[in-house]
C-alpha cells in the first residue's frame, strides 16, 4: 500500500461545466420540454428540472439535476460542478424548501410535481450516497474537491390539495 494520495478523476473546466448546464437548460426551454430530461434507469441517474424561490431575489429560478429515485423521494447531490462553493439552488432551498421539479414522462412528456428540500443525515445519507457510488464510480474522487461534506439532497413529495 503507498501513501501516494489518489489524483481526483479528471473533469472539464469550471467554465466548460457551467457552459453545458446553460446550454442544457437552453435546449429544454427551446424544445418546450421535449429534451432535455430523462428517467434514471438501474445503472444510471435521470435529470430533472428543479424550480425553486431565489433567497435573495423571491423569483423563481430553474435549475437542471442529475437523480435517482428512492421509494417515493427523489434524489441529488448539492456538488456544484464539483466546485468549493454551495451550488445556489441549493442555498435556495435551504431559504425557501417548497419547490416544483419536472420530470420525463416519456415520449415528450413532462410530469410536474411540488415537492420539499431536506438534506439527508446519519445513515439515510450513507445509504443514499452509496446508492449514488453505484452509478457514479468516480463520486467519492469528485466529492475529494470539494472542502466540505457534499450535501445529499431528498426531494420529498407534497400532496396538493384538489381545487
Amino acid at each position: 500500500m503507498s501513501d501516494r494520495r489518489e489524483r481526483p478523476p479528471w473533469l472539464p473546466p469550471r467554465w466548460f461545466i457551467h457552459l453545458f448546464w446553460r446550454g442544457h437548460r437552453a435546449l429544454y426551454r427551446l424544445t418546450r420540454g421535449r429534451t432535455g430530461l430523462w428517467s434514471p434507469g438501474p445503472d444510471s441517474y435521470g435529470v430533472l428540472r428543479l424550480t425553486a424561490v431565489g433567497r435573495r431575489t423571491g423569483r423563481r429560478r430553474s435549475v437542471m439535476l442529475a437523480y435517482l429515485v428512492d421509494g417515493s423521494d427523489l434524489v441529488t447531490l448539492a456538488m456544484n460542478g464539483w466546485g468549493a462553493p454551495e451550488p445556489a439552488w441549493w442555498l435556495n432551498l435551504q431559504a425557501h424548501p417548497g419547490a416544483a421539479v419536472e420530470l420525463s414522462g416519456g415520449r415528450g412528456r413532462v410530469l410536474r410535481h411540488r415537492v420539499r428540500a431536506r438534506a439527508a443525515t446519519g445513515e439515510e445519507r450513507e445509504r443514499l450516497w452509496d446508492r449514488w457510488r453505484a452509478v457514479d464510480k468516480g463520486l467519492d474522487g469528485h466529492a475529494s474537491r470539494r472542502p466540505g461534506a457534499t450535501a445529499v439532497v431528498v426531494l420529498e413529495p407534497v400532496a396538493v390539495p384538489p381545487t
